[in-house]
Formats: structure tokens, C-alpha cells, sequence
């Protein structure tokens, strides 16, 4: 029996666009280009999610690698405050996440995320009806890594087989279910058949 809904972030509850905070201050494709590969597209960026720099240690690393001042200050600049431009609550969850929280079931996110995520956690679709959260940079781990959702179980007390995991990467959903947590490649981003889905398997089709 599911008990327990268990969502990622990035592209499922939000739509995550890292060069739409580029395009805000930049016109210049080649700059953009040059700001995607080097920060959100960077190992730092892969860093700040397992919580092993922070972000004055990315940026350096970052600057370093830009050939002018004029990138460095664009870096810097979408650095402070991509959050406020690339997260874009997907239509149709908010009210999924209350719809299944109204069914009494247990709402977790489980997320690869910066601590930055407790700075914009309440703008995610559904924050309200949170039962609990668990961001990689706070654990010092990554999803598919069986340790994260050990740590989801455990923090928690949950039973992995009564929890079901709604990722839009594959590689994460096996990993849950190798720690017998069932799950839903969300990669096509279509929350009307997510929603059918999830009512046919909790048996309110």
C-alpha cells in the first residue's frame, strides 16, 4: 500500500532552465554559452549539490576559468540570483500535491539541490503540504546514491515499499527501487498522465 508520495524538484514539482537567469542580463549568445558550461553546466555546480564547497569556493573556481571581467561579473551576478529566474512552479502540481495530501497520504521531496533550496523552498508547488525534505548538499550525498534515500527513510520512518518516488531521470527511480521504493519516470513532463497514474495506482481512477 502506498502510503507516502515522494517528489524530486527539478523539472517535476518546478521547471528548472539553468540560462533563463543568463538571458535576463545577457544578449550575447556566445557569453550565455559561456555562462551555461561554466557554472551551471561545471563540476562545482555538481559540488554545491553534494554540499562539498560553498558557493564563494564554486565562484572562485568559476572565475578563474572566464576569460574577462565583464563574464566574471555576469557569473556572479546570475550566481546570486538564478534562483529567482529558473525556478518555475510547473502548472497542474500544486494541486496534485494537495489533492494527494487530501487523501491523507505522506508528501516528501527528495531533492539533488544546494542548501540555496531552503532559501526559495516555500515558492515550490505544494511547500505547504510538505511532511518533509531532504536536499543532497544537507546530507553530503547524491541521488541515485542508495544512502540518500536511506537517509529519507530513516529521518523520517518510513517504509521504503510504502513510498512511491516521482523523479524525471531514470537512473534515480532505479535507485530508489533498489532500496524498495517503487517509483514514476516523470521525463516527459505531462502532469495529466502523471495525475492518472498515480489515482489508477492509489485506486481512485
Amino acid at each position: 500500500m502506498i502510503r507516502n508520495i515522494v517528489f524530486d524538484m527539478g523539472n517535476v514539482l518546478v521547471i528548472y532552465d539553468p540560462v533563463r537567469v543568463c538571458r535576463v542580463y545577457a544578449q550575447d549568445e556566445r557569453e550565455i554559452e559561456w555562462i551555461r558550461r561554466e557554472l551551471f553546466g561545471s563540476e562545482e555546480w555538481i559540488l554545491l549539490d553534494k554540499g562539498a564547497v560553498t558557493e564563494e569556493e564554486a565562484m572562485e573556481r568559476v572565475r578563474r576559468r572566464l576569460p574577462n571581467e565583464r563574464l566574471r561579473a555576469l557569473a556572479d551576478r546570475c550566481m546570486q540570483e538564478w534562483h529567482i529566474h529558473n525556478i518555475e512552479p510547473r502548472p497542474g502540481m500544486e494541486e496534485l500535491v494537495r489533492d494527494l495530501k487530501g487523501m491523507g497520504l505522506g508528501i516528501y521531496l527528495c531533492s539533488n539541490a544546494s542548501r540555496r533550496l531552503r532559501v526559495y523552498e516555500g515558492r515550490l508547488p505544494g511547500s505547504r503540504y510538505f511532511d518533509g525534505t531532504i536536499v543532497s548538499a544537507e546530507e553530503g550525498v547524491l541521488k541515485p546514491d542508495a544512502a540518500i534515500y536511506k537517509r529519507l527513510f530513516e529521518k523520517y520512518s518510513l517504509c521504503p515499499e510504502e513510498c512511491f518516488f516521482i523523479d524525471d531521470l531514470p537512473a534515480n527511480i532505479e535507485g530508489g527501487r533498489a532500496c524498495g521504493m517503487d517509483g514514476y519516470c516523470f521525463a516527459d513532463g505531462d502532469t495529466k498522465r502523471l495525475r492518472a497514474f498515480l489515482m489508477e495506482r492509489l485506486g481512485r481512477a
